[in-house]
């Protein structure tokens, strides 16, 4: 990715608090910590995955972004017609001439489409909501978005129920594209396919970002699949994102033991291929009660003295790769080799 391409979304300190609610009273005796101070830019036309085991906070990251939540605390800026604008504190009216531009991909194809509602429908609802066209013109463009993502147009009268999983996935990405969106958060829009399906599908989103020119927030907890799509990743861990890199340079480099840990589990297609695979100590923390200092320092098999004591600081070790590690300068991580 060109670093003079203009950044599309900027994230600042990003945090959300979710609050735990006990008692008849429903007072509030704590918080989790669900994202706890994200900060990354995506350039217009780049793909950053977004990666983290379950619960880590990627797909909160991605609603936050969308405002289908609103942030406890940090700041959020898109570029709109030129200028750079925030969205952090804008009501629901005031938001909607950004989602025109903002759209996502949900996970689950299968619970996210409307059983009740036809293909001509779901694909539709967008354009109706935003009064873009009606009549003929809605029809015609509903059948341009169903070819442009591999359907055939005789099924836009069909319900959700007559298609496969990866078929029911091209009408949610016909949906995401149907107000020719600059920004869409892909959250985890291949995990419940079929590895045969996910190529397709994965194949289709990088065909589309050529064509149109998106830009994507890719969340995955599988690193083979992002490996495939992503410019950059951004590794995250309870809250926090411990990693980011150009892609390249992450499988092959790692500075974060965490990082390490992940990229050992990622599956090799060369049976000779000998890899030791790190397996953490313990379960990842209650984001409720994070440890103190670094938050992965009980599961780190390097941690030190001062990894328990102080919070590292989020930094620049060679150009454009970010790390949170105390030890990152001393590190000499395994990486994988890339395909």
């Amino acid at each position: 990715m060109n670093l003079t391409t203009p950044i599309l979304l900027d994230v600042h300190d990003l945090k959300m608090h979710f609050p735990i609610q006990r008692g008849l009273l429903r007072r509030v005796v704590g918080h989790v910590r669900a994202v706890d101070g994200v900060s990354f830019t995506i350039r217009q036309g780049e793909t950053l995955g977004l990666v983290g085991e379950s619960g880590c906070g990627k797909t909160t990251v991605g609603r936050l972004i969308l405002r289908a939540l609103k942030p406890t605390a940090g700041r959020i800026f898109y570029r709109y017609n030129g200028e750079m604008v925030e969205l952090t504190h804008k009501s629901r009216r005031e938001m909607k001439p950004f989602r025109r531009e903002m759209q996502i991909i949900f996970q689950d194809p299968f619970s996210s489409l409307n059983p009740r509602m036809t293909v001509m429908d779901i694909v539709s609802e967008p354009l109706r909501i935003h009064g873009v066209v009606s009549g003929d013109e809605l029809r015609a463009r509903v059948r341009e978005l169903l070819e442009q993502v591999g359907l055939r147009v005789q099924h836009m009268n069909r319900y959700p129920y007559a298609f496969s999983g990866g078929q029911r996935q091209r009408i949610g990405i016909a949906r995401a594209l149907a107000l020719k969106p600059k920004f869409i958060v892909c959250d985890e829009p291949v995990s419940a396919l079929d590895v045969s399906i996910q190529a397709q599908v994965l194949n289709l989103l990088r065909d589309l970002q050529a064509d149109l020119g998106l830009t994507y927030l890719f969340i995955s907890h599988d690193l083979s699949v992002v490996e495939h799509i992503s410019d950059r990743v951004a590794v995250m861990y309870l809250g926090h994102i411990v990693e980011l890199a150009p892609a390249e340079e992450l499988y092959a480099v790692p500075r974060h033991p965490y990082t390490e840990a992940l990229l050992s589990a990622v599956p090799s297609a060369d049976p000779d291929l000998k890899v030791q695979r790190i397996i953490l100590p313990g379960d990842v923390p209650s984001p409720s009660k994070p440890p103190p200092g670094c938050k992965f320092h009980p599961r780190c098999r390097y941690a030190g003295d001062i990894c328990s004591r102080e919070v590292p600081l989020w930094r620049e070790i060679t150009p454009d790769h970010w790390v949170a590690c105390h030890l990152a300068d001393a590190l000499k991580l395994t990486g994988v080799v890339t395909s």
